[in-house]
């Protein structure tokens, strides 16, 4: 019985000035880096740069991205192959964060300038504005690309984009004048909640008593303000719900009322020809192009891929009946590079200001073994070594920095 081929590995080859080549076979760069005619550059993707001038034969590669809200596909082939593929993981903390920054910084400013004036009409928006997630998304698409096109000699992008109708995903039978009479059309949010409801606490079923409106899924747990989010209760059942969704309060029934949050389409909205757009201003050599999902789908289907953000790139690069690759699962790390300045009477502040030589995620040799570090302290002098725990830092050897976008191999 023929074994079934398994998913090749390429390795990524650089020239002499640092510019991609065409990706070679495992075998080969082992031969070039025992001769010493090569050496490593970097360990994820495996690329090794050329130590003598050579011929610089390319082929047309196609990259396709399949860009989401929390997810992105990506993967780059020949005629012949797929050189690279992969999932991204993107961060969704960014508006959590935000919060926090600003609770903070109020916090600050009440204690040391009490009795400054407020200054709340002075923030102007630039034309083009995004918000904070949208526009980190949006680089986060950008950056992935940016590291693919620095291993591999890409001459064509090729990126889907969507329009979402977020009101017929929540009423398919929706036309005309009625896109102009949403689910508040005539109320007010207290008065649609409480007669929806029937002027009850959806909890503990009490009436004639004071209702509060709350949130089925807390904001603090990704809840948003959607009329669909949001129920009148008691305020002794909300006091007892405290933090916990619908479901850990134990009344799922209530929580599957909720429609689904419509970020991840809000976004797909915003993001859909602003990313075409800088990549077209950022790679003006290479060619851009645009396709739809319903074309991606189609094409899908009928070279009989399953549904990924996986296959989906490939299928919006063109791919066929090219050998697969192992694919990549791609990890966004926070970089945490801020910089804690002293205060305005030059006192330090409670918390250290000089970043640590190791960081959390980097890759460490230690005693001839590889770690990932979870973190320093004692003032900078020890590491926390996963499985091993805490040692000094006099025979630890940083391998590979760990933030950013990660690229590894899900072990299976």
């Amino acid at each position: 019985m023929r074994k079934k081929k398994q998913n090749q590995v390429f390795v990524c080859v650089l020239n002499m000035r640092g510019k991609p080549l065409m990706p070679t076979k495992p075998a080969k760069a082992k031969h070039l880096l025992k001769k010493g005619k090569a050496k490593v550059v970097k360990r994820c993707p495996f690329t090794i740069q050329l130590k003598y001038a050579t011929g610089e034969n390319k082929q047309p590669i196609d990259l396709g991205i399949d860009p989401g809200y929390k997810k992105a596909g990506f993967s780059a082939r020949t005629r012949k192959a797929e050189l690279m593929s992969g999932e991204v993981n993107l961060r969704t903390d960014i508006p959590k964060l935000l919060k926090e920054k600003a609770m903070y910084r109020r916090g600050r400013r009440q204690r040391n300038t009490e009795y400054r004036p407020k200054r709340f009409l002075n923030r102007n928006r630039q034309a083009g504005w995004l918000s904070p997630s949208t526009e980190h998304k949006i680089n986060s698409h950008l950056e992935l690309i940016k590291q693919i096109k620095k291993l591999l000699p890409v001459t064509k992008i090729r990126i889907e984009i969507a329009k979402f109708d977020s009101q017929k995903m929540q009423n398919p039978e929706i036309k005309g004048d009625e896109y102009q009479k949403g689910t508040l059309y005539g109320y007010e949010v207290k008065e649609y909640l409480l007669e929806k409801f029937k002027h009850k606490c959806v909890y503990c079923g009490k009436t004639n008593i004071p209702l509060k409106i709350e949130d089925v899924v807390p904001k603090s747990r990704g809840g948003t303000n959607r009329i669909s989010n949001k129920v009148p209760s008691c305020e002794k059942c909300n006091l007892k719900k405290n933090n916990m969704t619908a479901k850990e309060f134990g009344y799922p029934e209530i929580q599957k009322q909720c429609k689904e949050p419509l970020k991840a389409s809000a976004f797909m909205n915003i993001m859909r020809y602003e990313l075409v757009k800088r990549l077209k201003l950022k790679y003006k050599k290479t060619k851009v192009f645009t396709t739809f999902g319903y074309k991606t789908k189609k094409w899908r289907i009928d070279h009989g891929l399953k549904k990924s953000h996986i296959n989906d790139a490939f299928a919006i690069a063109k791919g066929t009946s090219q050998r697969r690759c192992k694919p990549f699962t791609v990890k966004q790390n926070r970089r945490n590079n801020r910089a804690i300045q002293m205060n305005k009477k030059g006192f330090k502040p409670s918390i250290r200001k000089k970043r640590y030589k190791f960081q959390p995620n980097d890759i460490v040799r230690f005693e001839g073994k590889e770690y990932i570090s979870k973190g320093m302290h004692n003032k900078g002098t020890r590491i926390i070594l996963e499985g091993i725990g805490s040692k000094s830092i006099k025979n630890v050897e940083l391998i590979t920095y760990g933030k950013g976008l990660q690229f590894g191999y899900t072990h299976t």
